[in-house]
């Protein structure tokens, strides 16, 4: 599903160049479950950074389903990053004015459906991750994991067939942390190619392949 050729990515910080990718080229299959582990300054975010469609490689190629992703125009990447990807974050990005419901709904706006159908989607979606009756509570009434569980709906409320997540264990405990990884992983059987970024050994060494970054480059 995913392949990546010789992708360089290069920073200019206050005059300085630094190398952060230094041409990592990498496959993934349809349906695989990754981790990308390495220590801090490695690359691993800007990689799951450029998968996402986010930031585009200095040098190198992606191509993801037959797609030369940054080939596309900005609208073409804009509705591929929507129809394709579900990004889940360490930090929860949850709009704290608007209830769960609502802020599962945020990637529908865009869409042209009608508020029926979407509403029915994010019920749909959070029902899905196990918080019925939560859809009306704000952010700051739900517990850490409950948040993050309203943030994984949210990557998933259009089924996009890969999901891209940054340490979403990383501000949780342990036993929560284990709860939120489970659900990657019934994500991943129901078909979901799933990229995780982590520093916890026992979550990378429960997926298919660990991919071990270091210095920009796979060991």
């Amino acid at each position: 599903m995913i392949e990546l050729k010789s992708i360089k990515k290069a920073f200019n910080t206050n005059g300085t160049a630094f190398q952060a990718l230094k041409g990592v080229s990498l496959k993934v299959a349809r349906g695989e479950f990754v981790s990308i582990t390495g220590q801090s300054g490695s690359g691993k975010t800007t990689l799951l950074s450029i998968l996402g469609g986010l930031t585009p490689p200095t040098d190198g190629e992606l191509t993801i389903d037959g797609i030369e992703v940054y080939g596309l125009s900005n609208e073409r990447l804009a509705d591929f990053r929507r129809e394709y990807i579900g990004f889940v974050f360490q930090q929860f990005h949850l709009m704290p004015f608007l209830t769960a419901l609502e802020n599962v709904m945020l990637p529908l706006s865009i869409t042209g459906r009608k508020e029926r159908d979407m509403k029915d989607m994010a019920y749909a979606a959070l029902n899905r991750m196990g918080l019925r009756g939560h859809e009306k509570k704000l952010p700051s009434e739900l517990s850490g994991g409950e948040q993050q569980r309203v943030a994984i709906a949210r990557a998933l409320v259009n089924e996009p067939p890969l999901i891209l997540a940054d340490e979403p264990t990383g501000n949780l405990d342990s036993k929560t942390g284990e709860e939120i990884f489970s659900l990657f992983e019934e994500l991943n059987r129901a078909g979901k190619t799933v990229l995780i970024v982590t520093h916890n050994p026992e979550i990378s060494s429960k997926a298919d392949r660990r991919i071990v970054l270091k210095d920009g480059l796979v060991l």
